[in-house]
C-alpha cells in the first residue's frame, strides 16, 4: 500500500504518517512548513520530506491513497494533479473510518473535554491489558503516538473533533467515523468561522446522532441543557444514557471518588473532570471492564498534555497551564481551581487566540466567564491581529464583552510577563490558558522567577 499526505506536518497528519509506516505501507508526503515535533518524529521514521513545498511531480500512478490535510488549499498543485489522474483522495477522518469499517468504533464528541475522555478510556483500557487502535488529540504518557492503526486490534477510540475534514470535505470529522459507542460531552458554540450560528453548530451534533450506527449506544452529558435538547429530539435506534457527576470528596487539595464506600483519590480535579470519568466509565464498561477496575486505573490518570498541567506546585501557590480558550472551556477550568482551592487567591489569565475567541462579534459570549476568578487577566498579543487579519480592538471593549470592569488586559507579552513577575505566590494559584503561546513567553523561565521568590521569602522567614 502506497500512501502519500498533502500537508504531512499537521498534528494528527503526521502521527497517522507514522502509524501507516509501522503498519508497513510505503508512506511519502509534502507540506510547506514543517514545525517540532512534527520534524523530528517524522524524521526519526526516515519519512520527513527532503525539503519543504509542493512537488506535483511526487503524485504518481502507483499511489493507492492520497490523504489530504486541512492546512492544504483548494489550488494545492500536488491536489490538483492528484484529482486530474483520479487518484483516491481522503480527509483523514475518512481513511480512518476505511480502515477500521470492521472494528468497534468508539467515538468521543462535544465541545470540551474531548481529548481528556478519549485519554481516560485509553488509559484504562491499556492498564486492562486490552488491545485496541486509537486516535487522540494529544500527545499522551505510555503512548509512541497520538494514533494507532493495526490490522488485529478489535476496537478502535476515536477523538471525534466537530471541525471540517478537509479543504475539499466540509462535513464535520465526527461525522465520518459512524460511531457503534459514541459520547457527547456538551455543546457551546464554538468554530464560528465555519459555523457562523448557534444553530448551524447545534445541528451539527443533531447530525452527529444519526451517523451512529443503528442499535448502537450513546453517553451523554445530563447536565447540559442544549445537548440534552438534542438528544431528546433525535429519534434514532441507539441507546442514550445521560451521565452526572459521580460521589467524590475534596480534602488537602485532593479529589477522591467514592464507590462502595471506598475513596479512589484522584491526580486531576474539577467537576468537569469528574463527568469526563463518568463519560470514560460508562465507556468502559461498554467495552468490558468492570467498574471498581476502573476506578482503580483511573488513580493514576495524570491528565493530558496541556490540559490543567502543573507548573509549579508549592506550599504558598501553584502555576497552571490549560488549553482552555473557548467561553465553556475557561467557565469550567476558572471553577476547577477554584474549587479545588478555595481558600487561595486565583489569579486566572487568558490568551484570546483562536479566530472565533478573537472575533468581536464572538466576544459576548464570554461574558460572566472570569467570575470565579479573583484576579481576571485578558491578554490578545497584537501581532496575532496582525497575523490573523483581524482588526484590533481596545480594553474597553474586552472589558464590556466580560462584563468586567475590574478586569486586566494587555496586548504586549513584555506588559503581561512583567505583571506576572511581580505577583508573589502566597497563598495564590496563578491559572495561565491559551491555545496560543502566550506570545512566545518562555513560561518555564517566568516560573523559575516566581519559585525564586518564594525561596528568598522562605531565606529571610
Amino acid at each position: 500500500m502506497r500512501v502519500h499526505f498533502i500537508a504531512i506536518g499537521g498534528s494528527a497528519m503526521h502521527n497517522l504518517a507514522i502509524a501507516l509506516h509501522k503498519k508497513g505501507c510505503t508512506v511519502s508526503g509534502s507540506d510547506d512548513v514543517l514545525f517540532e515535533p512534527s520534524v523530528s518524529r517524522l524524521a526519526k521514521h526516515g519519512i520527513l520530506p527532503a525539503e519543504n513545498g509542493w512537488y506535483p511531480e511526487k503524485i504518481t500512478t502507483d499511489i493507492d491513497a492520497i490523504i489530504l490535510g486541512m492546512h492544504a488549499r483548494i489550488d494545492n498543485p500536488e491536489l490538483i494533479k492528484a484529482q486530474q489522474m483520479g487518484l483516491k483522495i481522503y480527509s483523514y477522518p475518512e481513511y480512518i473510518y476505511e480502515q477500521s469499517k470492521d472494528k468497534i468504533r468508539v467515538v468521543i464528541g462535544g465541545s470540551h473535554g474531548k481529548t481528556t475522555i478519549t485519554s481516560m478510556i485509553l488509559h484504562v483500557l491499556q492498564a486492562a491489558g486490552m488491545d485496541f487502535d486509537y486516535l487522540v488529540g494529544a500527545q499522551l504518557a505510555g503512548f509512541d503516538t497520538m494514533v494507532k492503526l493495526t490490522q488485529k486490534a478489535p476496537i478502535i477510540v476515536i477523538e471525534g473533533d466537530e471541525y471540517l475534514a478537509s479543504p475539499i470535505d466540509r462535513r464535520p470529522k465526527f461525522h465520518l467515523y459512524k460511531a457503534n459507542i459514541a459520547v457527547l460531552s456538551g455543546i457551546a458554540w464554538d468554530h464560528i468561522n465555519v459555523f457562523p450560528t448557534f444553530e448551524g453548530y447545534t445541528e451539527q451534533f443533531s447530525i452527529f446522532l444519526r451517523t451512529i450506527e443503528s442499535g448502537g449506544s450513546l453517553a451523554y452529558c445530563g447536565t447540559d441543557d442544549v445537548l440534552n435538547t438534542v438528544v431528546a429530539k433525535d429519534i434514532s435506534n441507539i441507546e442514550k444514557t445521560p451521565y452526572y457527576l459521580p460521589e467524590h470528596q475534596i480534602s488537602d487539595g485532593i479529589t477522591s471518588l467514592v464507590y462502595n464506600s471506598k475513596k479512589y483519590p484522584l491526580q486531576v480535579f474539577g467537576d468537569h473532570n469528574l463527568l469526563n470519568i463518568e463519560a470514560a466509565r460508562l465507556t468502559c464498561t461498554k467495552l468490558g471492564v468492570d467498574n471498581e477496575k476502573i476506578y482503580h486505573y483511573i488513580q493514576t490518570f495524570k491528565g493530558a498534555a496541556r490540559r490543567l498541567e502543573i507548573l509549579l506546585e508549592t506550599a504558598m501557590g501553584n502555576i497552571y497551564k490549560d488549553f482552555a480558550h473557548s467561553p465553556s472551556k475557561l467557565i469550567a477550568t476558572v471553577h476547577a481551581v477554584k474549587t479545588q482551592f478555595p481558600e487561595r487567591k486565583l489569579v486566572a489569565l487568558i490568551e484570546l487566540h483562536t479566530f472565533s475567541s478573537l472575533n468581536e462579534n464572538f466576544l459576548s459570549e464570554y461574558a460572566g466567564s472570569m467570575d470565579e476568578a479573583d484576579e481576571a487577566i485578558v491578554f490578545i498579543d497584537e501581532k496575532t491581529f496582525q497575523q490573523k487579519q483581524i482588526a484590533p480592538y481596545e480594553e474597553e471593549t474586552v472589558k464590556k464583552a466580560f462584563l468586567k470592569n475590574d478586569l486586566i488586559f494587555f496586548n504586549q507579552p513584555e506588559s503581561m510577563v512583567s505583571y506576572i513577575e511581580n505577583i508573589t505566590l502566597d497563598n495564590i494559584n496563578i491559572l495561565l490558558m491559551s491555545s496560543g503561546n502566550f506570545g512566545g513567553v518562555d513560561l518555564s523561565k517566568l516560573t523559575e522567577k516566581l519559585l525564586l521568590k518564594i525561596n528568598k521569602i522562605d531565606i529571610v522567614n
